[in-house]
């Protein structure tokens, strides 16, 4: 029988993974993963002009979030779980210069990996340390919030959405692609710290 983890151990196991993602996503999960990913999600890359290699290099998402619902120019958007900065990258497309884009991560590679990629573009957001638990800003600052396959790594996801509620503004979307289960995890999943972070 699994032991059951605590918020700090997942997070942990979750760290110590992202870690080598922040290098290459390639080979560590079982779905296309890096520009190959991106096409097979939809992103249209194409539009995209001087889209920096780097940026798509570890992209492990598992849905296309913007295929959700528009994102208008002006917006304050947060992506949570923003990982190398590639999902930055397109908000900021879409909020334009009048825009805030900002991006937290749990991971600080990744938060680093982001910080340098978006250097290269005309993407100025805003990234820090964070998690989805206790998001780091005030009640009613966004628009809109972009996850891409990062709520389903936390053990307290109604936490989670309450969080994301906290910092939408009235009116506000929340916009998410992740993985779901269809019925309940076998207590020697749950106790398994890889498990918690693939």
């Amino acid at each position: 029988m699994g032991k059951q983890q605590t918020l700090e151990d997942i997070q942990q196991a979750i760290r110590v993974k992202y870690a080598k993602v922040s290098h290459s996503s390639k080979g560590i999960f079982s779905y296309p993963t890096g520009e190959k990913g991106a096409n097979f999600l939809g992103y249209d890359l194409s539009e995209f002009t001087n889209l920096p290699k780097k940026l798509l290099e570890s992209f492990c998402g598992v849905g296309n979030p913007f295929s959700l619902g528009p994102i208008k120019k002006g917006d304050s958007v947060l992506d949570i779980g923003c990982g190398a900065g590639f999902d930055l990258f397109v908000a900021s497309t879409k909020v334009g210069e009048n825009g805030k884009v900002y991006g937290i991560d749990l991971t600080p590679e990744m938060v680093m990996k982001a910080k340098e990629n978006l250097q290269q573009t005309p993407c100025r957001a805003k990234i820090q340390v964070g998690s989805s638990e206790a998001i780091p800003f005030d009640s009613e600052t966004f628009d809109v919030v972009t996850s891409n396959g990062v709520l389903n790594l936390s053990p307290l996801k109604e936490k989670s959405f309450k969080e994301i509620y906290r910092v939408l503004k009235p009116g506000g979307q929340l916009q998410f692609a992740d993985i779901i289960l269809k019925e309940e995890l076998p207590e020697e999943v749950t106790g398994n710290l890889d498990a918690w972070s693939n």
